[in-house]
């Protein structure tokens, strides 16, 4: 591993544990155990690093996404691949990340929100297509605007004036939004196999 992966893992798990705009250069180099001329030479200013990192993490979700299409059986077993996805980042994500990045670095939140209005939405038209065929989801949804309305919702989680991580917890909101969502298309053959899964993964917990 190079310095400058070093760097995007480092800054990655301060981040997600502090926010980003409570992490200095200092603190990114300390954490490393190298100094900030070196990460300078990668990253000429924070911004630049959150951005990379950003773009990093954009192109990560991209190639997972679209590998549950692929692996998964069906429309709604690739839903609960992304569920348990969510899950995982969610679970070590501080809710000020999203605030931060969208109030401070502009650029990277610019680039977030192309990955979500391009790749993001095609992912979920598919899905919807490939549920409704599949017999899994209601032939009388409109795709257009539910996947309009299953992409608002991925920004609306992360939203601190809608759900206050004071009052809430986003993995607990992330995962409701879903799997209302994903109820809320399912033919009866669909409802049967999700809360079929929905169980299991209760008793498991």
């Amino acid at each position: 591993m190079d310095n400058k992966e070093k760097i995007l893992i480092g800054a990655e798990e301060l981040f997600f544990r502090f926010g980003i705009k409570s992490m200095t250069m200092d603190d990114i180099a300390k954490h490393l155990g190298m100094s900030k001329k070196t990460i300078y030479q990668f990253y000429e200013d924070k911004d630049a690093l959150v951005t990379s990192l950003v773009d990093a993490h954009i192109k990560r979700n991209s190639t997972q996404m679209c590998g549950y299409a692929e692996s998964s059986k069906n429309a709604i077993l690739e839903i609960l691949s992304a569920i348990k996805h969510m899950s995982e980042m969610f679970s070590r994500t501080n809710p000020l990340l999203f605030h931060d990045l969208q109030k401070y670095h502009s650029e990277a939140w610019k680039n977030f929100t192309t990955f979500k209005n391009d790749i993001l939405l095609k992912i979920v038209i598919d899905n919807l297509k490939r549920g409704i065929a599949e017999g899994l989801y209601r032939e009388n949804i409109s795709i257009k605007i539910l996947a309009k309305l299953r992409i608002e919702e991925v920004e609306m989680a992360f939203n601190p004036n809608v759900f206050p991580p004071s009052q809430y917890n986003m993995l607990e909101v992330a995962k409701q939004l879903l799997e209302h969502f994903l109820l809320g298309i399912c033919t009866l053959k669909g409802h049967k196999m999700a809360n079929k899964y929905f169980e299991i993964t209760e008793n498991e917990n």
